[in-house]
């Protein structure tokens, strides 16, 4: 393949990755299919591809699509064992951010919600939310006609917000990260009281119980999720060893949002990232499954980060 082609390739490499891991919420796995992606471009006819960056994302979002349909995903997903891979604020595979539709849909909450769509449901709300494709456009890319399209984005709307916690209007950035650090410390220090003031009356919490649990663990009501915040933060030479260590506790950004990162000697053995809205947190996921945070881990190393809240937990 000459380097013409090549380059053109890369030049859209970044927003096929941001499109992969919105479809299928794993770095991981956007990456695989990226790298389909060109194997496919390197083995095309290109003197008849008229619209090149068409014809790419036609063909990772049908790869993607066929990932999302797969009898191992559909189990591992239908388990209940699966939550989106946590991606540091600044890693391109976040893809475009400049209105809310971009940044909500890359949210763990979202992302989280959008399991519940069925692939092409998913494929046709990311296309129309995040990367703004006309209903003709994303009926080329995925062969249904307009109105099916127009029908799947209405009802993917219509799902995603009636699950959806909180306003529409994203909070202040140092707002929201004020309100979890409070939120940290009084997980810290026992403070249930503040805890429980601290979270909306809706508030979910969704965590992978750190890969030791078959299913998801899922929490609501503000007193319960204040519980099992609690005693998540609560620490145990038992949760040390699990972790390798004695973690320090970071505040970072995380998915556009506020995160709470627990980190042992540089590496990052837990997330969790907190959606804040009217200066409360109205859902929290929490992930310590090791090949959820590998990306995260390399990242946060790269980064230099500051001080942390805690320094020993």
């Amino acid at each position: 393949m000459d380097s013409a082609a090549v380059a053109r390739f890369e030049a859209g490499r970044a927003r096929l990755g941001s499109l992969a891991y919105r479809l299928l919420g794993s770095a991981a796995d956007a990456e695989d299919a990226v790298q389909d992606t060109f194997l496919r471009w390197q083995a095309a006819d290109r003197d008849r591809i008229d619209v090149p960056e068409a014809w790419l994302t036609k063909v990772l979002t049908h790869l993607c699509l066929d990932r999302l349909r797969s009898a191992h995903t559909r189990h591992e997903r239908a388990a209940g064992a699966w939550l989106p891979e946590p991606l540091l604020d600044g890693d391109p595979m976040l893809g475009p951010a400049d209105t809310f539709e971009q940044r909500e849909s890359v949210s763990l909450a979202v992302l989280t919600l959008m399991e519940r769509l069925s692939p092409v449901e998913r494929a046709v709300y990311v296309l129309r939310e995040a990367f703004s494709y006309s209903h003709a456009e994303i009926a080329g890319i995925l062969d249904i006609t307009e109105s099916t399209s127009q029908q799947h984005t209405h009802r993917a709307r219509v799902r995603v917000a009636a699950e959806r916690r909180g306003g529409r209007v994203a909070p202040d950035p140092e707002t929201a990260r004020r309100v979890v650090e409070e939120f940290l410390a009084a997980a810290v220090s026992g403070r249930t009281e503040r805890l429980v003031a601290l979270l909306t009356d809706d508030v979910t919490a969704v965590s992978d119980g750190a890969g030791l649990a078959r299913r998801l663990l899922r929490i609501t009501t503000r007193e319960r999720v204040a519980s099992f915040v609690r005693a998540g933060f609560r620490p145990t030479e038992a949760k040390r060893r699990l972790a390798g260590g004695t973690p320090a506790l970071y505040v970072a950004a995380v998915n556009g949002a506020p995160a709470v990162l627990a980190v042992v000697d540089g590496r990052v053995v837990g997330a969790v990232v907190c959606a804040v809205g009217d200066g409360r947190i109205t859902s929290l996921h929490g992930v310590a499954t090791r090949d959820r945070l590998t990306r995260l881990a390399e990242a946060w190393r790269r980064s230099g980060p500051g001080a942390p809240v805690i320094a020993a937990w």
